[in-house]
């Protein structure tokens, strides 16, 4: 069955997204305030609205892939009493609080909000291999669950609104956390004289593995060019949004609020554009060493 959806954010995750629906047979109208991106999906068969208001007199599911809280609840905010809209779709990493919020701001209209943040970057989005974590009424979430099965795997995590939100909310607390500690691990191993390398070779066998050390280390940081393609200032976003929840429900988050500090260097030292995987060069610069590059070690001892 083919569905008319309205697609608000169409960056490098929600142009993917937006590629795989149409590839599907559906029928997509696209806003962003980036008029690129818009001629980029639309070139592929997307229809383009002016606002979001105007999408959503176009569809009766539109669906989200915003920066933050903020861009969420405005398009929330915009679609609210549009006539023929049913299901509101967040893909975004808006925050447990957020999703709350939205719920309730669409209730009135009798729009059922859907939280359902994403996991597995841009090549999830393009591959439909995404985790897609989905709280909300369970009859909207059987309307839309063949929609984001195009999109990758779905986990219904409950009806409460913002619950899909707060496993997301862990899942990038974990991922920057993992990557923080490689750093400082990588970076020991260098300046003792141990190749990154056979480093990352033995760790990947080791119980020390995880998704830097798979991943983000092998592919984007051994060749420095830091290019994984999430922004470090999301990540710092949504760790700040995870210790916002955690204190609301009274978790202790000592690990996490380090974390947070990590980001906030990175971001302070390397701009508001850095990569995620920036986050090496501060802890280089702090132990006095290079990470790859074909210049794996420069001692200062």
């Amino acid at each position: 069955m083919t569905e008319r959806i309205g697609f608000v954010g169409v960056g490098r995750m929600g142009s993917n997204m937006v590629t795989r629906l149409l590839a599907a047979g559906h029928a997509v109208t696209v806003y962003d305030p980036n008029p690129e991106a818009v001629a980029a999906v639309t070139a592929k068969g997307a229809s383009a609205a002016r606002s979001p208001a105007e999408l959503a007199a176009a569809a009766p599911i539109v669906m989200a892939s915003v920066p933050g809280p903020a861009e969420a609840r405005a398009t929330a905010r915009a679609i609210a009493g549009a006539e023929g809209v049913e299901i509101f779709v967040d893909l975004s990493t808006s925050g447990t609080a957020a999703a709350r919020d939205i719920a309730a701001m669409l209730a009135p209209s009798g729009v059922a909000a859907i939280d359902a943040p994403v996991s597995g970057g841009v090549k999830g989005a393009r591959d439909g291999k995404l985790a897609i974590m989905a709280s909300g009424p369970a009859a909207a979430i059987a309307r839309v669950k063949p929609l984001l099965e195009v999109l990758g795997r779905v986990f219904v995590v409950g009806e409460q609104p913002g619950l899909g939100q707060t496993v997301k909310l862990a899942n990038n607390l974990m991922s920057a956390c993992a990557l923080a500690i490689t750093c400082e691990a990588l970076a020991m191993g260098v300046k003792a004289g141990v190749d990154p390398a056979v480093m990352l070779d033995i760790l990947n066998v080791s119980s020390g593995r995880n998704s830097a050390t798979q991943d983000k280390f092998p592919k984007h940081v051994l060749n420095r060019r830091f290019d994984f393609g999430f922004a470090n200032a999301l990540s710092f976003k949504d760790v700040r949004l995870c210790l916002d929840e955690a204190e609301a429900l009274g978790v202790p988050m000592v690990v996490g609020a380090a974390v947070r500090q990590m980001l906030s260097i990175t971001h302070n030292m390397c701009g508001p554009q850095a990569d995620c995987t920036e986050m090496v060069r501060v802890v280089e610069s702090w132990a006095g060493c290079r990470i790859g590059g074909g210049q794996s070690e420069e001692k200062t001892r």
